[in-house]
């Protein structure tokens, strides 16, 4: 049971973590790790699986959001969204890569929704980022190769 909870507590702090409620994943990861009680892979798995589907939720609420621009209690204002939305225009799908990256990253999954980018465009290049960033922290603790 005690391996049940830290996965599931894993899961939600990478899922947290993604969307735009600010958590902390990585040292989570890396205590779990540290504390070497479960599997490492499957964390890495765990934790992939939680951040993505934060980044999917973020793409979801992208979606639905840009309809509700012109109320007066609208996160963004129009200028902020407009300018959002020339970035990623100019940067392109393949700044989803950077989706990992803190502060710019669930901003980022939030205008592709917006921006109606494919889903599966979505979630195979912000699944290459955020899996690779784990991957690479559990690598880097000398848990995985």
């Amino acid at each position: 049971m005690h391996d049940l909870a830290a996965y599931a507590g894993l899961f939600m702090a990478a899922l947290l973590a993604a969307t735009l409620v600010p958590a902390q994943s990585e040292s989570v990861l890396t205590a779990l790790l540290l504390a070497g009680r479960q599997e490492p892979a499957l964390l890495v798995a765990v934790a992939s699986a939680g951040n993505v589907l934060g980044s999917i939720i973020n793409w979801l609420l992208g979606l639905a959001v840009e309809r509700f621009r012109d109320r007066k209690w609208f996160p963004a204002s129009p200028d902020q969204l407009e300018r959002a939305q020339a970035h990623y225009q100019r940067f392109g799908y393949w700044s989803l890569l950077l989706a990992w990256v803190p502060i710019i990253g669930d901003p980022l999954t939030l205008v592709a929704g917006i921006m109606r980018e494919p889903l599966w465009r979505f979630l195979l290049l912000v699944s290459i980022g955020k899996v690779g960033r784990y991957i690479a922290i559990a690598a880097g603790l000398g848990f995985l190769f």
